[in-house]
């Protein structure tokens, strides 16, 4: 274990004197602004100085509304970090869904890549998310290890195919939503194996949720990423979902999954005690998927249903009562 780390630091070292020589030789940050360079091509434009906050937060608003919510419900001192760990992951996300060739989205993986690096050299690249990000790690000595878990795994889900099953699922949540929120009770000042266990659950049934809840919008684009033994299992096929069939097989893969989710979350909840109260907030996404989950039951597992494609109005009230209530 000493040993790895030491391995680990000393190549985090040698790239960091050689991001250093690259500065001097060059009078400057081994990266260009954002003025020209892979920024620039990426599309970033520099915010205002001192925008950064804004800006991560506007992204997270706009991209992922409901993880807006939720960090608007952490301490002060924490809140800021967590839109730089939010925006970090939606930058990410967005990849998939914003390239036609994967050469062009292992590009982007890549410019990620090298910026945890930086960022953990202290030099990091001139782009707002990145210089959040930069400030986060230093204000909580966040792990490099779940940053790069979440590039790794966002990098291998670019290739457009469904899960083979259900555990390659919750490998694929464990490495992105488990590891964001490891991130984010660090953020808080929460470093407990309870908490941590609390944690790969919430991360795996948010996971599975999102699958289940981007279907429609992939079923519209010819795709299909739901675990494959679970519709071998009912008969279901890929087309059955591009042609958005109702039928009671299809519903039965749909309720084979939620179901999947709901008893990610009860594991969760049935360790409450044990977790440190200081840690709630980093589990409040778990209102908005009981919210989903309980429409999904009232529709009788029809997928397709409109109503679940629709923002909840009652959300931010949900949010503010399980707040009060201090529970998850």
């Amino acid at each position: 274990m000493a040993a790895a780390a030491m391995a680990r630091g000393g190549l985090r070292q040698g790239r960091c004197h050689r991001l250093a020589r690259a500065a001097g030789a060059r009078g400057g940050l081994p990266w260009p602004g954002l003025g020209g360079g892979r920024a620039a091509a990426a599309g970033w434009s520099r915010p205002a100085p001192g925008g950064e906050v804004q800006y991560c937060a506007e992204l997270v608003r706009k991209r992922d509304y409901e993880g807006f919510l939720c960090s608007l419900l952490l301490p002060a001192e924490s809140r800021t970090s967590a839109f730089a760990l939010r925006a970090f992951n939606v930058e990410l996300a967005q990849i998939k869904d914003s390239i036609t060739q994967k050469t062009t989205g292992l590009m982007r993986m890549q410019f990620w890549r090298e910026a945890v690096e930086d960022i953990f050299c202290d030099n990091p690249p001139h782009q707002p998310v990145a210089t959040e990000l930069w400030r986060a790690v230093k204000r909580h000595n966040l792990t490099k290890m779940w940053f790069i878990k979440i590039i790794d795994e966002r990098e291998k889900n670019l290739d457009d195919r469904a899960y083979r099953n259900i555990q390659e699922l919750e490998t694929y949540a464990e490495n992105t939503q488990s590891a964001l929120l490891y991130l984010t009770l660090e953020v808080l000042g929460v470093r407990d194996i309870h908490a941590d266990h609390a944690a790969s659950h919430i991360g795996k049934a948010q996971g599975i949720v999102t699958c289940l809840r981007a279907t429609p919008y992939h079923s519209t684009r010819q795709k299909v990423f739901l675990p494959m033994d679970i519709c071998m299992l009912h008969g279901v096929s890929q087309e059955d979902f591009i042609r958005g069939k109702q039928e009671k097989n299809v519903r039965d893969v749909v309720y084979d999954i939620a179901s999947q989710a709901h008893i990610h979350l009860e594991h969760a909840r049935s360790f409450s005690k044990k977790v440190p109260v200081k840690a709630y907030p980093a589990f409040f996404c778990t209102v908005a998927l009981d919210d989903y989950l309980c429409n999904m039951r009232k529709v009788d597992f029809n997928i397709f249903h409109p109503s679940l494609q629709k923002k909840s109005t009652l959300l931010p009230l949900h949010l503010y009562i399980r707040s009060w209530k201090k529970t998850y």
